[in-house]
């Protein structure tokens, strides 16, 4: 078994290429002078895994080139973060159902997909070959259990997300919530935990994915006017963007963290280990 992967998926591959204990196969990635796309890989094995997030447009093309050049290899696509996934449906007439777009074109020349922390995990209905979604709930469990947090409490963002909070506390024993607002006056909203209090206690939200992080600095400052000791974010998916960064840490952020589906300078926990569970778990 070889593992490639695009320019976009370097650390994760190498992440699950040891985690599988098989090679990992080399690609040289360029341009032609019009902007084309253009890329070369060591030969292909009998079985492959290609790994490739798609945050993008350039992302996407790199992907489907990586899997064509696997042509005759019965391979295995490992898409961490699926682009596009969140657009599940038509709000308008002539809109695309985006997520079902990039499942088809993603279900020629591989046996089987694995997804991480889909959006939607409806998604996976859309692909024309086995689809399976993995959840990093247990990592990020494992990540928080090794920081110096006392006793710290899991929220939500939303009632949406409460059952991953769920799963990320139940690694080691946690206290969660979920995140709710609440009308204090016509034009006055407070966010708070549904059920428990933050006064002087470690508090985590956890999430799927970060993105612009507006709601999110707008609860994190609440939390700490609330009497919160620290106020932490840990996400699968660090999407970050429009300066979300730099914003939630000037909300009073203690760290935002992340995974390596998307490769980022906060990311500090691999998805390479439950990527080669789910892989294992198929062969």
């Amino acid at each position: 078994m070889l593992v490639v992967s695009t320019e976009y998926s370097q650390i994760l591959a190498a992440h699950v290429a040891h985690a599988l204990d098989c090679r990992l196969g080399g690609v040289r990635f360029t341009r032609f002078p019009d902007g084309e796309h253009y890329l070369r890989m060591d030969s292909p094995e009998k079985e492959m895994v290609i790994v490739g997030s798609v945050p993008d447009a350039d992302a996407l093309v790199q992907l489907l080139l990586l899997i064509d050049a696997c042509e005759g290899s019965e391979c295995t696509l490992v898409v961490p973060y699926l682009g596009y996934a969140r657009q599940d449906k038509k709000f308008n007439p002539g809109e695309p159902l985006s997520a079902r777009a990039i499942a088809r074109v993603f279900s020629h020349g591989v046996s089987r997909v694995f997804t991480v922390n889909v959006h939607d995990r409806r998604v996976l209905t859309h692909f024309g070959v086995s689809a399976q979604d993995i959840s990093l709930a247990a990592e990020i469990g494992r990540y928080l259990s090794s920081q110096p947090f006392t006793n710290p409490l899991i929220l939500a963002p939303d009632d949406g997300a409460a059952e991953f909070a769920s799963q990320v506390a139940g690694t080691c024993g946690w206290q969660h919530d979920h995140l709710e607002k609440v009308r204090i006056t016509g034009d006055e909203v407070r966010i708070e935990p549904k059920h428990l209090e933050v006064k002087d206690r470690d508090v985590v939200i956890v999430d799927d994915i970060i993105s612009t992080g507006g709601t999110l600095a707008t609860s994190a400052a609440m939390l700490g006017a609330q009497g919160a000791k620290s106020v932490s974010s840990v996400c699968v998916h660090g999407v970050l963007a429009e300066g979300a960064y730099i914003r939630l840490l000037a909300k009073g952020i203690r760290e935002v963290t992340c995974s390596d589906t998307l490769e980022r300078a906060c990311s500090r926990y691999t998805a390479g280990t439950a990527i080669a569970e789910g892989i294992r778990g198929n062969f």
